[in-house]
């Protein structure tokens, strides 16, 4: 039965290897060192396949080299060596050499004595390489899922200039960058994860199971809002055509020997079969597709993690009917997933596996997929932990600064930078109005927009409001007070921008407006008889005596001659009225009266001659005379 088991094993690397002379990415961080002053300058290191890197921040350390243990392939507790940062002081990173345990063992024991980072340095002169977590045979080991350090793979050149500067009692100061680890072009995000149904495959097959379970309501809120575009992608292997007909191909692929998997127990003899997990992956596949044709991809995740929990190998319910009843409880059409599956015995390509095989090729920056699980975001690879928190905050680095969703900007995915000292912006703190915007880098300083009220500057020592409503949002910034019931204000809505005193007062407009003494300047009730009595924003002028001030003129008038003059008029007005009348009338009444005797006269003549007219007499011809 073993030598089965090694037969299996071995047809399926063989199956692997063949695809695997392609194109294999190792994801880098950059390191900068700031100290000594020989070694300043940026380097190269290999993100670890472990660990939790710091996507979108950075980590500044200075590096301890141990005595003993140098490999750190033991705990340091044994030699009562421990790397804890002193209060105040920065964290310490622990410089190990490659060799002789995992990459994972080394991180866990400079955990474990306090390190905050570890950058392993390489044993030989060659390209830097992706620290990988143990292989399946290993990885029983409990610490993996808890090692929560960066950790960094290093040149030997590199390595071997560090361990010169310590030596030498130098401080070296390092700064691990991983701000531009996942490009951020935009407002939204691509991702994609590479996943596989199989659930007997030890603690890695556990791991990624519980992360489906957690991560699944970010992966929703995400998607559901638009923030991402999200799919999932399965890795399947082709056997050689010569092989096709074996027992190995036939109970490990399907459509004859085009598209498999490896056997769960890698002895194709019990249980669950490579052929039975290329059909489920499949199956996931498909559902995914009519999914997303009726606009909720989101529905994948609650099959997957559905049927990880009511369809497990263990329990001999990983098959169709039971992934048939999910389907239907989530409201999908089974009808149409199994159309999208199609024929998995006939000797025919299936359009969904192809594309898939295809899509695990190179694609520019990305490089191939050869290890699962693997996430890509915005086509890169993440490298670190798969867990609920490491791989938002990886996505969230995707973002482009300032357009990250609110999901990512919760205490424990990021540090609000704001909270101190405001980020050095500006502030309003009367007005409860700040330049400073948490994002998922860090904080940037721009001036904002307040109820519609745009602020304008440089976001760093001055905004202001600009537009027409701005003196609606604290004034505008601009000087306001009020006294005795009577308000003034140094903001004018028409302005576009800018603060200045009202008429009556004189300042800066934004912190203070003073009243102007017109009487003390001379700027007002110049005459001789006149009197001033400055007010606040304003002034008062009066005369001596019986005389009336006029404003307009800036001069005094007797009041007695004012009211003689109007009186005289009113009556010279009144009588013209009345003379105008009683002319008016006496035309109408000339008028109507000519008018009456003309018609009368006109009437009369008709019947009788007046007396002023001459009576003629027509010319008559005598018929006789003729």
């Amino acid at each position: 039965m073993k030598e089965m088991s090694l037969g299996v094993f071995v047809l399926v690397w063989f199956v692997v290897c063949g695809c695997c002379l392609s194109k294999f990415v190792v994801e880098k961080n950059s390191l900068k060192v700031a100290s000594p002053e020989w070694l300043k300058g940026v380097y190269e290191s290999s993100i670890g396949n472990f660990g939790v890197p710091q996507y979108g921040g950075t980590l500044v350390g200075t590096v301890v080299y141990p005595e003993a243990n140098q490999k750190a392939c033991k705990s340091f507790k044994d030699v009562e060596i421990y790397f804890k940062s002193k209060p105040g002081g920065l964290p310490v990173f622990l410089l190990a050499d490659r060799g002789d345990c995992y990459f994972t063992l080394k991180a866990w024991n400079a955990q474990n004595a306090g390190a905050a980072a570890i950058l392993v340095a390489d044993h030989r002169t060659e390209p830097l390489i992706t620290m990988d977590t143990p292989e399946e045979e290993d990885a029983l080991a409990d610490y993996l899922k808890d090692i929560n350090i960066p950790a960094a793979l290093i040149s030997k050149d590199f390595g071997d200039k560090i361990k010169k500067a310590l030596s030498s009692n130098e401080l070296v100061k390092i700064n691990l960058d991983w701000t531009e680890s996942l490009l951020h072009p935009d407002e939204r995000v691509e991702y994609e994860l590479w996943t596989d149904s199989n659930d007997e495959c030890g603690p890695k097959c556990d791991n990624h199971i519980e992360f489906l379970k957690s991560f699944k309501g970010a992966a929703q809120i995400l998607e559901k809002n638009g923030y991402t575009q999200f799919t999932p992608h399965y890795i399947t292997w082709y056997c050689p055509e010569a092989h096709r007909l074996s027992l190995q191909c036939m109970y490990q692929c399907i459509n004859y020997g085009r598209y498999c998997a490896p056997d769960p127990e890698q002895d194709y003899r019990t249980g669950y079969d490579g052929r039975d997990v290329v059909v489920e992956n499949l199956r996931q596949a498909c559902l995914f597709k009519v999914a997303n044709e009726s606009g909720k991809p989101w529905l994948w995740w609650d099959y997957v993690t559905d049927f990880a929990i009511r369809c497990p190998m263990k329990e001999h319910k990983y098959n169709k009917d039971c992934a048939n009843e999910i389907i239907k409880s989530l409201g999908m059409d089974v009808k149409k997933v199994d159309e999208c599956i199609g024929d998995t015995d006939e000797d025919v390509e299936n359009p969904v596996l192809k594309a898939e095989q295809e899509a695990r090729a190179d694609k520019g920056l990305r490089g191939d997929v050869t290890m699962l699980p693997t996430l890509v975001i915005n086509n890169r690879q993440y490298r670190g932990k798969m867990e609920k928190n490491p791989v938002l905050r990886a996505i969230c680095s995707g973002f482009q600064e300032t357009t990250e969703p609110p999901i990512c900007l919760t205490e424990d995915i990021e540090t609000n930078e704001c909270l101190v000292n405001n980020g050095g912006c500006w502030q309003d703190k009367t007005a409860n109005i700040t330049a400073c915007r948490d994002t998922f880098r860090g904080r940037v300083c721009e001036c904002p927009v307040v109820q519609g009220v745009k602020f304008v500057g440089d976001g760093y020592t001055h905004c202001e409001a600009s537009g027409a409503l701005r003196c609606g949002v604290n004034n505008g910034g601009c000087w306001r007070e009020t006294r005795d019931g009577r308000t003034y204000s140094a903001c004018i809505d028409d302005h576009s921008k800018g603060c200045k005193c009202p008429p009556g007062f004189r300042g800066d407009g934004v912190n203070k407006c003073e009243d102007i003494d017109e009487c003390k300047e001379n700027l007002t009730c110049q005459c001789p008889e006149c009197k001033c009595k400055n007010t606040w924003g304003s002034y008062a002028c009066s005369c001596s005596s019986n005389l009336l001030y006029m404003q307009e003129y800036d001069t005094c008038i007797s009041n007695d001659v004012k009211t003689k003059v109007s009186w005289g008029l009113v009556w010279v007005v009144i009588l013209g009225m009345a003379f105008a009348g009683l002319g008016g009338y006496a035309i109408y009444k000339y008028r109507i009266r000519s008018y009456m005797d003309s018609e009368i006269r006109g009437i009369m003549a008709q019947y009788m001659p007046l007396d002023d007219q001459v009576e003629v007499v027509p010319n008559r011809v005598s018929q006789a005379g003729i």
